[in-house]
């Protein structure tokens, strides 16, 4: 076996770091709940929970990586103390990653196909528009092949290696997506909807604030970092030499949230300009703004910029995930990276095709519905708890000053991540629980 591979510079890991954060949550899910729960009012909450948690859990996550220099059952191995086993923590991040990158491939190749739409324009009449994504979802056939367009490109890009591979994707994607959101963030300051937008995004209402919504807050930032699943655990474990953790952690979840933030910006105008409610459904992306696309002016060169930026989020997510499968096979295995993608790889396709054939289902509910709530509701939280309370408790103060620091804002994130964390998510995942 050849030594394990490494980020090039401080700078790919962040970026590749950021880019696994960056996904549908920030673009589709982020405006989406902001919305619904009442605007700039829900974003406090939002960014508490992302100081009180998310940065927290993302700090134990790289930690973790970092010092084992293993995949997430690797890692938890290598911190186990006593009888009690850590491991089974990392197999069911992997596990939860294997889950959610089969139907979100699956959704990755709807955005394709909106992408490819999007270059020739969106017309017909407006129900014919609207019913596009109908259309799509009951042809397996499509599905099928986007799916396994999706999951081919993302196997490519990662039998190129950590550093040729997702470090290099990453400083391209990355930067092309920064740069796409800027141009639709430019459009919309020009509608009309601007101006009751910004007023939504920077005008607290804490009378539309519930207990949901604070729990919804805490949920949608875990989310949009992509913990619980063990991706900051194993792109930790190719950190080499003396990295400031806290620093890094730090600057990824303030761009994961500026870029969330960004999102907002161009949604909210164009739903404001167009007397929609700002807490528009899941539907918004596939049904919603196709439609408005084809009202608006420019809105062919909108639609294409739109779905880019929508797929470079996606993809960037997409590689993580495969990546903590990929880096579980090589490493408890002991096979070459070539033939660790082509396994993972075959199994998600083929649980992919589940969610792809819409018709599939248990008891009613959807294989992608029923994946998404398994994975998202119940695995991630759970997951981010016992990775908090094996950073927070099993792991000595001591040690972790070492390789962290000791300064102010460092022991605060410490504490929280061992005091309020655990707190913070045993409550969101036994609400979860009572609502299965």
């Amino acid at each position: 076996m050849s030594a394990r591979d490494a980020w090039k510079s401080k700078l790919g890991f962040i970026l590749a770091a950021v880019g696994s954060a960056v996904g549908l949550g920030n673009i589709w899910k982020f405006p989406y709940v902001v919305g619904k729960n009442g605007g700039s009012a829900f974003i406090s909450i939002y960014l508490a929970c992302i100081i009180l948690v998310g940065i927290p859990i993302l700090i134990a996550e790289i930690y973790i990586g970092k010092k084992s220099q293993l995949n997430p059952v690797g890692a938890f191995r290598f911190f186990q103390k006593g009888k009690i086993p850590f491991s089974p923590i990392g197999y069911s991040g992997v596990l939860c990653g294997i889950i959610i990158l089969s139907y979100y491939s699956v959704i990755t190749g709807w955005i394709c196909h909106y992408l490819m739409l999007s270059f020739r324009g969106f017309y017909g009449t407006e129900t014919e528009i609207s019913t596009i994504f109908d259309n799509l979802n009951n042809t397996p056939w499509l599905n099928v092949a986007w799916h396994t367009f999706v999951m081919t490109a993302i196997m490519l890009i990662l039998m190129k290696g950590v550093m040729k591979g997702i470090e290099k994707a990453s400083k391209i994607l990355m930067p092309i997506l920064g740069i796409l959101l800027l141009v639709l963030v430019c459009y919309s300051l020009t509608l009309d909807g601007m101006k009751d937008a910004w007023h939504f995004l920077t005008s607290p209402d804490f009378s539309k604030v519930t207990g949901g919504s604070l729990l919804e807050a805490l949920g949608t930032s875990f989310f949009t970092l992509s913990l619980g699943i063990g991706a900051m655990i194993t792109y930790g474990s190719y950190l080499k030499g003396e990295v400031n953790i806290t620093k890094s952690a730090v600057q990824i979840a303030l761009i994961d949230t500026l870029i969330a933030f960004l999102a907002g910006i161009v949604i909210f105008p164009i739903v404001f300009s167009n007397n929609l409610e700002p807490s528009a459904g899941p539907g918004l992306i596939f049904q919603t703004l196709p439609v408005l696309f084809a009202k608006m002016p420019g809105g062919h060169i909108v639609s294409v910029i739109f779905f880019a930026l929508v797929l470079f989020a996606a993809v960037t997510s997409a590689i993580s995930l495969l990546e903590v499968a990929v880096s579980f096979i090589i490493d408890e295995f002991k096979c070459s990276r070539i033939k660790a993608i082509l396994i993972m790889g075959s199994v998600i396709w083929l649980l992919g095709i589940l969610s792809a054939v819409s018709s599939w289902n248990v008891a009613g509910t959807p294989f992608l519905d029923l994946f998404d709530k398994i994975a998202s509701c119940y695995m991630l939280p759970l997951g981010g708890l016992c990775t908090a309370l094996v950073f927070g408790w099993a792991i000595t103060t001591e040690t972790k000053y070492k390789e962290i620091g000791s300064s102010v804002i460092t022991k605060i994130l410490l504490f929280a991540a061992k005091y309020v964390s655990p707190i913070l998510l045993l409550i969101v995942f036994l609400k979860e629980i009572g609502s299965f």
